[in-house]
């Protein structure tokens, strides 16, 4: 199982064989650092942690001083032997053509409506200037009862987790740590992203 921790650092595009443009999406992946090696008989279950971007030593604080990575994060393993503490984990492990997963926190869009969130129509056309309200929910159940669960209504949105599946690697740069992926990843510039082969 092949797996990175990286940041987006944005959108572009390129040119396949054929000439025609394809969108990607530029990550910078690793290098990553692996922190703990879980074992079924220490722990449990087989996993491994792993941490990157480092903080400089003489950023640390005290209490970074136990933990030298920005972000940690713990990938399930089948071999509780593949890997040991400190081993370096790059962007090389990936090719051009692999399929793989990405997962990240979507844009926050913070408190929204009910047309922007959910996608309503709106009540009344906007002709002959109408006066009524144009974006309200409408009734939200029966006089006086309770509203029903799983009504669509106007809260937060955005800020969630969401995995991209089955995306394709167009190119990896080893030098520059920099790999490309077709299509859209979640977040914003600068997103921690986890990526599963």
């Amino acid at each position: 199982m092949k797996f990175i921790l990286g940041k987006k650092i944005g959108m572009t595009e390129t040119f396949d064989l054929d000439g025609k443009r394809v969108p990607v999406t530029l990550i910078a992946a690793g290098p990553c650092a692996v922190t703990q090696a879980k074992t079924e008989k220490a722990d449990g279950y087989k996993s491994v942690q792993i941490g990157y971007d480092r903080i400089a030593a003489r950023r640390a604080g005290k209490n970074q001083a136990a933990k030298p990575y920005r972000d940690l994060k713990e990938f399930r393993v089948d071999d509780d032997g593949a890997f040991k503490a400190n081993d370096e984990i790059k962007v090389e492990i990936f090719q051009e053509g692999d399929r793989v997963r990405i997962s990240g926190l979507t844009k926050g869009k913070g408190f929204q409506g009910a047309v922007k969130k959910h996608g309503f129509k709106g009540r009344h056309s906007c002709t002959h200037g109408t006066k009524h309200e144009l974006r309200n929910v409408g009734s939200v159940g029966m006089g006086g009862a309770s509203i029903r669960k799983g009504r669509k209504m106007p809260g937060r949105m955005g800020g969630q987790r969401v995995t991209v599946r089955n995306a394709k690697v167009v190119a990896v740069d080893a030098k520059n740590n920099i790999m490309a992926v077709r299509g859209a990843v979640p977040g914003h510039k600068g997103t921690l992203l986890e990526i599963r082969g």
